[in-house]
């Protein structure tokens, strides 16, 4: 995500001090694994699976671990592996308050085994490089982008498929108090994640012909409606520019362009 001065623009993002040991490409790969593997593990636990549950989190532990050692040095390394594990306790979060679990097995398991891995020293730098994550809101900007842009288009895409009209407002009211809170906590950067959640559905939409009808309909409706009231003025005007000006972006990118004859 691009930046511009503080001191120019009130409402601009400072450059991300993370993005020297992990630029911008590899923090999306790093939310992308995490959701991969958080998808994983989520099947492994609600599926039977018996024994081979445990050698499948033992080939993705192998996989992610591979990818956290590939940092060009000890602080690098450690990033990595605080941003898959940050993106992937992030997912279980969002899963276990959205569908009321009470846990997740599987991926209590893979987390666990990544970090006891660590020796004292790797422990230390590894807290220290996740902390760095959390320090400020844009620290590791573009992984958190495309991270909660997954979360959110998840949540959405689970309301729309929803067996009934309860169950799929009651995804999309989670879903719109996702959105409330980032805003809420992260006046930086939260609106923006709001704008970038609402822009994608709307892509998805226009891109796959979802929530046309019936309950997918009426969830992205009454996500829209209940933003809209419940944002302040001058964010919910800020938001939904922000979105549009993005989907009129995709909709003259997705144009064909002149035929040369």
């Amino acid at each position: 995500m691009s930046s511009a001065s503080p001191e120019s623009d009130p409402l601009a993002i400072p450059p991300d001090p993370l993005a020297t040991q992990a630029p911008p490409s590899l923090q999306q790969q790093a939310a992308r694994m995490a959701q991969d593997a958080f998808g994983r593990a989520f099947r492994l636990s609600v599926e039977e699976v018996d024994g081979d549950g445990v050698a499948a989190v033992r080939e993705l532990h192998g996989a992610l671990a591979n990818w956290a050692a590939a940092g060009g040095d000890a602080d690098a390394r450690a990033l990595r592996l605080a941003l898959l594990l940050a993106g992937m306790d992030q997912w279980g979060l969002v899963w276990t308050r959205a569908f009321g679990l009470v846990g997740i097995p599987a991926l209590t398991a893979l987390i666990g085994s990544l970090r006891t891995g660590l020796d004292p020293e790797s422990e230390a730098r590894f807290q220290r490089q996740f902390e760095a994550v959390l320090a400020a809101e844009h620290n590791a900007i573009d992984f958190k982008v495309e991270l909660r842009r997954g979360i959110h288009l998840a949540l959405w895409h689970s309301a729309i498929a929803a067996d009934n009209s309860a169950e799929a407002l009651r995804l999309a009211a989670e879903l719109g108090s996702q959105l409330l809170a980032l805003v809420r906590e992260m006046p930086l950067v939260g609106w923006r994640l709001a704008a970038d959640a609402l822009a994608h559905i709307q892509i998805r939409c226009l891109a796959d012909g979802l929530a046309r009808d019936g309950v997918g309909l009426e969830a992205t409706q009454a996500l829209f409606g209940a933003l809209s009231r419940e944002l302040p003025v001058a964010q919910r005007d800020r938001v939904m520019a922000h979105a549009t000006q993005a989907v009129i972006a995709w909709q003259r990118a997705s144009r064909p362009g002149p035929q040369v004859h």
